[in-house]
């Protein structure tokens, strides 16, 4: 039996349209991406042609559903276009992956008027932004969030303050997690998520300096007496924020994973680069066993980062349930991308801390993605409780 027979028709169009997919975004990262990332990183400037571009590949409609406008790309294909980017540059990544998971929370959660009002104006990057969960209080432990919003005839009036919002100076819109009612015990039934365009009320307080994921702003927002109209209320019931929200991070949890396995790659492809070029002792240092083994290891470690993104995002799309392979995948594939960057850096030796090299970046970089989507150490927790549950413990 031959390889096409064994592959129905409709596989052989989704791997032909995946393929091609792939084969715009290489050349794009190429042409376009490359070029760019050591200036804009440097400068911690916004890449706004980028953005304009991201506009035309479709990539604010990646996995938004074709009925809305969107590319309606699996997590599968979506995971292999962050990790190809990440290869080269992760900030970039940002700006559409935090759009998509509010996009995705209002395809999930919304009515039917919410998605056809909402969704094809996120598809087009009309609306662009992502999600405010974070407070100054409130990081892994949403619970603990202060935002309130009050019933006020037609709208809700919000007030309150969220950090380290990505997209938060350069999106004009962003699902805002928010208590409208804080006497609700346990908090989570008392949760709600809103969809919050700038305007009145909505401002932000101050750009929050970074040592690494420079270029994408993350920002402090802050809402005094911002009204919202009550048909902006996802779901269009109150109560039901956090799981709406933690949904989306199954997507999110994807996202990061895949970026870990594409710097993890993206760091091996530096590092083995070099140690062909670098010579010591009259041999290029990819020769010395100490940096074979160093090679070896991180190898490895990419490989395997990028299966455990491909199982997650397969029972994503699936429609099973995934957060104990979400969580197994974004842990382990964060970890290599900072151990590559780390093992790079050593490669390197002194040039590693030049910002001629691009190494330096990979390793500023890194440690967010041990951090971003759940801490790898609520991961780990996730992980255990999952595993305890599914073996009917």
């Amino acid at each position: 039996m031959t390889a096409e027979n064994r592959n129905p028709p409709q596989a052989q169009e989704v791997d032909t349209l995946e393929a091609q997919i792939l084969d715009a975004i290489d050349r794009w990262v190429e042409k376009e991406v490359r070029p760019i990332a050591r200036q804009y990183d440097q400068a911690d400037e916004y890449p706004r042609e980028l953005m304009e571009q991201m506009k035309e590949l479709g990539l604010f409609g990646a996995t938004i559903s074709s009925e809305y406008g969107g590319l309606g790309l699996g997590a599968t294909t979506y995971a292999k276009i962050v990790a190809r980017i990440c290869e080269v540059w992760m900030a970039p990544s940002g700006i559409f992956n935090s759009h998509l998971i509010m996009a995705n929370a209002v395809e999930r959660a919304g009515t039917e008027e919410q998605k056809a009002h909402w969704l094809p104006r996120f598809a087009s990057g009309e609306l662009r932004g992502g999600i405010g969960l974070t407070e100054p209080n409130a990081g892994s432990d949403l619970q603990r969030i202060r935002t309130v919003a009050k019933r006020d005839g037609e709208h809700y009036v919000i007030n309150g303050t969220k950090t380290w919002i990505t997209n938060g100076i350069e999106g004009n819109c962003l699902a805002v997690l928010v208590k409208t009612d804080p006497e609700t015990d346990p908090p989570h039934r008392g949760m709600s998520l809103f969809l919050c365009e700038k305007g009145p009320g909505f401002s932000v307080g101050k750009k929050l300096k970074k040592l690494g994921y420079r270029a994408i702003d993350s920002a402090e927002l802050i809402f005094e007496d911002y009204r919202v109209p009550a048909e902006n209320l996802i779901g269009g019931v109150e109560g039901h924020g956090l799981q709406q929200a933690l949904g989306g991070l199954e997507l999110g949890r994807i996202n990061v994973a895949a970026r870990g396995a594409g710097m993890a790659r993206g760091a091996l492809k530096l590092a083995l680069e070099y140690a062909k070029e670098r010579e010591t002792f009259g041999k290029p240092i990819a020769r010395h066993q100490a940096v074979q083994i160093m090679l070896a290891d991180m190898s490895t470690r990419a490989e395997a980062a990028g299966l455990l993104v491909r199982e997650a995002a397969e029972r994503f799309d699936s429609g099973r349930r995934c957060d104990l392979e979400a969580g197994q995948a974004k842990l382990f594939a964060s970890e290599a991308a900072l151990k590559n960057s780390t093992d790079a850096m050593r490669i390197f030796g002194g040039y590693s801390y030049s910002t001629e090299y691009e190494i330096e970046r990979f390793y500023r970089d890194a440690p967010l993605m041990c951090i971003g989507e759940g801490t790898n150490e609520i991961q780990r927790l996730i992980i255990a409780r999952q595993l305890v549950e599914r073996s009917g413990g």
